[in-house]
C-alpha cells in the first residue's frame, strides 16, 4: 500500500532554534526607544528598580538580556546576572538571590503568586543596595496587588512601556524571526505578510512559526501561498472571548 493510500502526512519536526539576543540584534524604533534609553541609564537610574512593560513578544526579555550582558561587561562580573520569573519567587529564594547577586531581572510580574516574597525582595534590594529590572505585560499600577504595602511600593517604581510595532520595526522583526530559523525570506514575502497580518509582536511570532511548520510539512520553500495558508490557520483560531461564548 502506498503512502498516498495511507494518507500519511509528513509532520514537521520541531528543530530547535535559538533566538539572537545580543545588543546588535535588538531592533530599535520609536515604539521601544524610551525603554532602551531607560535601561541604558544604569547604574545612574533615578530609583533602584525599573519596570519595562508591554505586549507579549515585544522584546522585554531580549532587552533584559542586553541589560544583563551590559552589567557583566561594565562590572567584569564573571557571569550574567540571574533571571527569575515572578511566579517562582519565595522568601527563601529571595534571600539567596540577594546574597549572590546585587542585580536581578524579575520577569512576568503579572504571574506573581507570593506577594510577601516580592515585598521582602523589594525591601532587600532597596535598603541594602541593589538593582532590579522588572518585566510585565501591564504596568505595576494595573496589576492589583492585594498586599497594600507591596502595591504602594510597586506604584513608585519608574515604568516604561514598549508599544505595538510600527511598519519598519514589524518588517525588521519578521526578517529576524526567519533568520533565527536559518531562513532568508524574500522582500515579496515580507511585504505580503505586512499587508495581511495583525499588527502585533505576538502575531508576528506565531505567523513565522506557522509558515515554517507548513513549509516543512510540504517540503517546499516558503512562498506566498504558504503564507496565505498560515494566515488562514491563525485567523481561524478562536479568540479568547469565543472560548466562553454559548
Amino acid at each position: 500500500m502506498s503512502k498516498e493510500e495511507l494518507n500519511i502526512k509528513q509532520l514537521a519536526l520541531e528543530f530547535p532554534h535559538r533566538p539572537s539576543l545580543g545588543r546588535e540584534d535588538f531592533l530599535i524604533s520609536p515604539c521601544n526607544q524610551e525603554a532602551v534609553n531607560a535601561v541604558e541609564q544604569w547604574p545612574n537610574w533615578p530609583y533602584f528598580a525599573l519596570c519595562i512593560y508591554g505586549p507579549v513578544g515585544c522584546g522585554k526579555t531580549h532587552l533584559a538580556n542586553v541589560f544583563a550582558n551590559e552589567i557583566s561587561n561594565l562590572t567584569h562580573f564573571p557571569y550574567k546576572i540571574p533571571f527569575i520569573r515572578a511566579k517562582q519567587l519565595s522568601l527563601e529564594k529571595g534571600r539567596e538571590l540577594f546574597e549572590d547577586n546585587h542585580c536581578l531581572v524579575v520577569e512576568n510580574l503579572e504571574e506573581l503568586k507570593d506577594e510577601e516574597a516580592l515585598f521582602h525582595l523589594y525591601n532587600m534590594y532597596r535598603d541594602e543596595g541593589g538593582n532590579i529590572l522588572f518585566t510585565s505585560e501591564k504596568a505595576p499600577a494595573r496589576l492589583n496587588f492585594k498586599l497594600p504595602d507591596l502595591r504602594s511600593r510597586m506604584n513608585i517604581v519608574p515604568t516604561v512601556e514598549i508599544k505595538e510595532p510600527d511598519d519598519d520595526l514589524l518588517s525588521a522583526l519578521l526578517i529576524k524571526l526567519f533568520v533565527d530559523r536559518q531562513i532568508m525570506p524574500s522582500p515579496e514575502i515580507i511585504n505580503y505578510m505586512l499587508a495581511n497580518m495583525s499588527r502585533s509582536f505576538e502575531f508576528a511570532r506565531k505567523l513565522v512559526a506557522e509558515v515554517d511548520n507548513i513549509s516543512l510539512e510540504r517540503k517546499r520553500a516558503i512562498s506566498i501561498p504558504i503564507v496565505k495558508e498560515a494566515l488562514a490557520v491563525l485567523n481561524s483560531e478562536p479568540k479568547q472571548g469565543d472560548l466562553f461564548s454559548f
